[in-house]
């Protein structure tokens, strides 16, 4: 579905944000992008979405390069592609409804949605959304009335809307509680395998990330050190990825942690709740 070959992104400072990355990300896998600050994780899924324009390589969407497209093209190739922001990027003064409309702006065009005049058949899809991700009971709660986890969900469902082939995910529990968490991420690899969507999440929680990805890729210094199984993230692998440190002490923290967080009431809100 997605395919990086070669992808090069060298700043006019000079940094050098990614080096030769090359990433393949099938139909239906939800990637997590692992690694220290400035490793280049939010570089690739800029680049991937043309938001940064690469130095050199190719980024290939669905077998059609989109290294270089431009204006209607580049449009085009953007509706393929979802996005989840760690910020929610809503706009508050709108409804819940709204904000999700708002993922078919680049389909029904500026004019018909300033005049909320979107088709019936996009209505009923929100609807639909709204309800997987449970919030059919906040559809006319402005954005600014929401939860961090709620804005999170509203996000989600707006990504959805697109009717994307890949989705971006930047950090999408930075701000949320550990439980949220944990429900936000079940939630969006959830859809993702239900819609078969290619998936790539920049994370910072390796935990969280191992419990729920596919596949880990980990970057330091704009290059891939570490591509595979969550699993496989032994300390030598962290200590590769993120410098020296007692992943081992850390490791037996979460392990405690997720033993004290194995209640019935917390099991029960993992397994249904809604913030």
């Amino acid at each position: 579905m997605l395919k990086l070959k070669g992808l090069t992104k060298r700043y006019a400072t000079g940094d050098l944000a990614l080096n030769d990355i090359d990433l393949d990300v099938p139909a239906g896998q939800v990637l997590a992008l692992i690694g220290p600050s400035g490793a280049g994780k939010s570089t690739l899924i800029r680049c991937v979405n043309r938001l940064v324009e690469p130095t050199s390589g190719s980024i290939e969407l669905d077998s059609k390069d989109i290294t270089n497209v431009r204006g209607g093209r580049l449009r085009q190739a953007r509706r393929q592609i979802g996005m989840i922001f760690q910020n929610y990027a809503l706009v508050e003064r709108l409804s819940v409804m709204e904000n999700v409309l708002s993922g078919r702006l680049a389909y029904v065009g500026f004019w018909r949605s300033y005049f909320r005049k979107f088709p019936q058949s996009d209505i009923q899809q929100a609807f639909e959304l709204l309800e997987r991700v449970g919030l059919e009971t906040m559809l006319d709660k402005r954005g600014d009335a929401l939860s961090g986890g709620q804005k999170q969900r509203v996000g989600i469902a707006r990504a959805l809307m697109q009717n994307p082939k890949l989705l971006l995910v930047d950090e999408p529990t930075a701000s949320l509680d550990p439980k949220t968490s944990r429900q936000i991420m079940r939630l969006i690899c959830e859809l993702c395998q239900e819609q078969n969507l290619a998936t790539i999440i920049n994370i910072h929680d390796v935990a969280l990330a191992q419990q729920f990805v596919h596949r880990v890729v980990g970057l330091r210094a704009g290059e891939i050190v570490y591509d595979g199984a969550p699993d496989g993230l032994s300390p030598e692998i962290l200590t590769t990825i993120y410098g020296e440190e007692d992943w081992s002490a850390d490791k037996h923290d979460d392990d405690q942690g997720a033993s004290e967080a194995k209640g019935p009431d917390v099991e029960a809100a993992l397994l249904g709740g809604h913030p």
